[in-house]
């Protein structure tokens, strides 16, 4: 008995449908891993704000806590870390978003409040002609972003107390914090960043920053991945030649080419060592001469005992 063709024997349509399958099994495949990449990127952001809020008690019982909500990656990311973090902790404590809207030309007033009407948060929209002040009062060619944040952060911190908001959230992650370090080292001679947690200089409000342990890059691979409505700045975003773009210009490409020193960087920030640096305000440099002889009086009692 003769044998058939095997490859004539296959069917046609079963042939040619071969590659359209093999395609169709690589986007499943690669579907499947960006959704694995994606709720490790989420689940990696939750536990570094969740270690972040429990390392500086930034939220306690019955805490009300002011979600300022600027329509950038960073708020919005923060938004929903705080609303995730609200579902699962021990605690009970509430959220109310709060957007400056500083009356820039162009501004879309629609997109924050139905975004936050579709997610159900409680928010206010607190409008101040913030921008007319700024471009009045900055000189041609200087940067507008001093004035801008202490307008802001006056308006934001007095609304907090009007709605008798406990604890004053911002979206500052590490690089924000590593910025801000130089900044201070190069252009104010000073050494200070953003501390997690802090109290206004007129003790009326306690400002957290959730996100102070999440890489920028992160945040930004989850926004995008969340399609946020983002409303871009056009009052800072616009400016050139920014130091503190110059600054971050400078950690990213540290970032790229020397893996691991930004961590290294931040975790400075977090280990100081007061006696190490030259600020007699922290330091007792004056008197280490009585503690050193306090500490060989005590040595020479304590071999006599012995």
């Amino acid at each position: 008995m003769p044998h058939s063709d095997p490859v004539q024997s296959l069917d046609p349509a079963a042939y040619a449908s071969a590659p359209e399958a093999t395609a169709a099994n690589d986007a499943a495949t690669t579907e499947a891993q960006h959704k694995r990449d994606f709720n490790k990127l989420q689940k990696r952001l939750r536990r570094q704000t969740g270690n972040a809020v429990i390392d500086y008690r930034m939220i306690e019982e019955g805490d009300k806590i002011m979600v300022c909500l600027s329509g950038g990656k960073d708020s919005y990311t923060m938004l929903d870390m705080l609303r995730s973090l609200q579902r699962n902790a021990p605690i009970s404590f509430s959220l109310v978003a709060v957007n400056l809207d500083q009356k820039q030309p162009g501004f879309p007033e629609h997109v924050l409040p139905e975004y936050l009407d579709k997610l159900g948060v409680d928010y206010h929209i607190l409008e101040r002609d913030t921008y007319s002040v700024v471009k009045e009062k900055t000189p041609e060619g200087k940067t507008t972003c001093a004035l801008c944040s202490r307008l802001r952060r006056g308006s934001l911190y007095g609304f907090a107390e009007e709605i008798g908001a406990t604890k004053v959230a911002l979206g500052h992650h590490r690089e924000d914090i590593l910025e801000t370090l130089f900044l201070n080292m190069f252009f104010g001679g000073s050494l200070k960043a953003m501390p997690p947690k802090l109290l206004s200089d007129d003790a009326k409000n306690i400002v957290i920053r959730p996100l102070a342990y999440c890489k920028e890059a992160d945040i930004a691979e989850f926004s995008r991945q969340m399609a946020y409505p983002i409303i871009p700045c056009n009052l800072c975003g616009s400016q050139p030649n920014m130091q503190r773009q110059n600054v971050k210009a400078m950690l990213d490409d540290w970032d790229k080419n020397h893996p691991g020193r930004l961590e290294s960087m931040f975790k400075a920030v977090t280990n100081v060592a007061p006696s190490q640096l030259a600020d007699r305000e922290q330091f007792d440099f004056e008197n280490l001469e009585a503690k050193q002889e306090a500490a060989l009086s005590e040595r020479i009692q304590a071999f006599n005992v012995g």
